[in-house]
């Protein structure tokens, strides 16, 4: 009987790992956790597999599978299956979650790294950097998220609403909304690579020891929006636009 349970783990991780990260955490959010852990990006990268990532970061994929595996046969809760709620309202879900954190922290972030690398920038010059990048995040984000919620998630809206009644059904400027998701994708991986570059440079957001306090909470603070971005983008790039692109294959033409 042992020799038959290992049998069967074995084969469902394998089909496992031929799926890609993002689709794995949509299935399981909490499996994130996980990849977080490891320092696997399932937002913006997640479309590889996870052996793919495994040999380019030189991860055990056997012990990142056995967690994974536990993780599997964890209860969820049904309020956190992104998957299963409609397309409009998870847009609506965003906005009000998601886009209202960043327009809320961005502020804040800003004054705080521009006076720590103003502070401490000629000791450690990396702060000065920092503060450079997020700005540069904070000008993205900023012009991105007017995008999405003036152009793209109201047709999104309008397409799940046309999915329950035709007669709904409007058209928009673009011939497809593959367009406007293509290019909010390669903006997603642009902020992506920002933060990474912010992550490397704040040591994972570790302050040294002598750091005071306003150092320290800015760390802290990065590190937050960091998580939250990558939520953020999870939910917008491996939930809502797969809906979107469904939703508008389906209409009524």
């Amino acid at each position: 009987m042992k020799i038959i349970e290992n049998i069967n783990i074995t084969t469902f991780s394998e089909e496992e790992n031929e799926k890609s990260i993002g689709q794995q955490v949509v299935e399981n959010y909490r499996k994130a956790e996980i990849f977080k852990k490891y320092g696997i990006d399932f937002c913006c990268g997640g479309k590889k597999t996870l052996s793919k990532v495994c040999k380019e970061k030189n991860l055990d994929l056997n012990l990142i599978m056995n967690e994974l595996n536990k993780a599997e046969s964890a209860q969820g809760f049904a309020s956190q299956n992104f998957q299963a709620w409609d397309a409009g309202f998870l847009a609506e879900y965003i906005v009000n979650t998601h886009h209202k954190y960043v327009k809320s922290a961005i502020p804040f972030l800003l004054e705080l790294t521009k006076k720590v690398a103003r502070v401490h920038g000629a000791d450690r010059p990396e702060l000065i950097d920092i503060a450079t990048l997020f700005a540069d995040v904070a000008d993205e984000l900023t012009a991105h998220m007017f995008k999405e919620e003036q152009v793209l998630f109201p047709y999104i809206k309008q397409l799940s609403a046309s999915h329950v009644n035709p007669a709904t059904q409007q058209f928009p400027a673009f011939s497809s909304v593959e367009q406007p998701i293509l290019m909010m994708e390669h903006e997603h991986e642009a902020v992506g690579e920002l933060f990474l570059t912010i992550r490397t440079l704040s040591d994972n957001f570790t302050p040294p020891e002598s750091a005071c306090n306003s150092y320290r909470v800015s760390y802290s603070k990065l590190k937050e929006f960091e998580e939250d971005l990558h939520q953020h983008i999870h939910l917008e790039n491996n939930i809502l636009f797969p809906k979107a692109l469904e939703l508008e294959e389906t209409s009524v033409v």
